[in-house]
């Protein structure tokens, strides 16, 4: 019996590496706001300053943040994620008749 070498299929380190990505993009957004919340929200309620009538630390940790996160959500997947196939490069799709 021949040893059959297996080909890594391409497609799973392409996954693996947008799936790292994304895991990046929610750790930062979790820091992004813990920072912000806790940091700037662990005064007492009369030294808050205020943003549009909401505490600077939600202003920006929730409204600045979502802002923040939608653009880098945007531009990684416009520029960094990569469309690609669900079915192996040789396989045909098969549909079967009923």
């Amino acid at each position: 019996m021949k040893d059959k070498k297996i080909k890594p299929d391409r497609r799973f380190s392409i996954a693996n590496r947008e799936a790292i990505i994304g895991c990046l993009l929610a750790a930062f957004n979790i820091l992004w706001w813990y920072g912000f919340a806790y940091g700037m929200g662990s005064k007492s309620p009369e030294e808050y300053t205020y943003i549009f009538g909401f505490p600077a630390w939600f202003f920006y940790s929730c409204i600045v943040g979502f802002i923040v996160m939608a653009v880098l959500v945007a531009v990684v997947v416009k520029f960094v994620l990569k469309e690609m196939p669900f079915t192996d490069d040789g396989e045909e799709d098969e549909v079967d008749s009923v």
